[in-house]
């Protein structure tokens, strides 16, 4: 396809978005999804993009939590490879499947992931008591969510958040910490897999990146402001219309 000064745009802003939103209330995969499918990319190019952008953000911020001794590595070890294995599984299943099928699918599972953050609990600040041990709970999360997220990707930190909290007992600054290097993780593995079969397009996922660091900045500001549900109303909204858009395609005549 060939892509127009209205396409950098429209990625430019969705990535400003994604830092934004992600900076105040998570979520940011529900948009940038959506947005290069709605672009016209192929499904298989508008996820492998999307990992693309997504790794400047995870990587970013995983650094910054690692300085701050939020995370340390003797503590994840096993859990990055869990997850990094999961990725690769999940990146190389979806890569095989027919792109009409897939147009078909992705509806889906953005409308499943919808639904997850209408009723998804607020985890708890302290930390609670583990109902899985360490070496389990990596290894049944790391592959299921890591494979989640080479597979689609969208509400991934949501689902890590909640499992470390709920799980493991990880208290939630804690957890956001480690979700991040788990983000980081499966979206890097994911790049590489998506990168021979030609599955990015790299102009669009470096423009979205640098949108990424504009929005974040963007966020901390607004969220002062106006607080972090407001922001994940504007999130629902905008997801629920681009949902309603796709579906539509897919229904219309041809």
């Amino acid at each position: 396809m060939a892509l127009t000064w209205l396409h950098y745009g429209l990625a430019m802003a969705a990535g400003v978005a994604v830092g934004l939103v992600d900076a105040i209330a998570g979520g940011g995969g529900m948009i940038t999804v959506p947005t290069l499918l709605a672009l016209g990319l192929p499904p298989h190019l508008a996820l492998g993009t999307n990992k693309l952008q997504s790794t400047f953000g995870s990587a970013t911020a995983a650094l910054r939590y690692r300085g701050q001794g939020l995370v340390r590595v003797r503590t994840v070890w096993f859990g990055v490879l869990m997850t990094a294995g999961g990725a690769a599984a999940g990146t190389l299943a979806v890569q095989f499947l027919d792109a009409q099928l897939l147009r078909r699918i992705v509806p889906v599972l953005l409308c499943l992931v919808f639904v997850y953050f209408l009723v998804m609990p607020r985890p708890r600040a302290q930390a609670q008591h583990a109902r899985l041990p360490h070496y389990l709970f990596y290894s049944i999360c790391g592959l299921t969510i890591g494979f989640y997220d080479g597979f689609f990707g969208p509400g991934t930190g949501s689902f890590w958040a909640l499992a470390l909290v709920s799980l493991a007992g990880t208290p939630l600054l804690q957890a956001t910490a480690i979700t991040k290097v788990m983000n980081c993780t499966s979206n890097a593995v994911a790049l590489l897999a998506f990168i021979p079969g030609g599955n990015v397009v790299w102009s669009l996922g470096l423009l979205m990146g640098a949108g990424q660091i504009c929005g974040a900045w963007l966020g901390t500001h607004l969220a002062l402001r106006r607080g972090a549900r407001f922001i994940r109303v504007v999130l629902l909204i905008v997801v629920a219309a681009t949902i309603a858009w796709l579906v539509y395609q897919q229904l219309a005549p041809r």
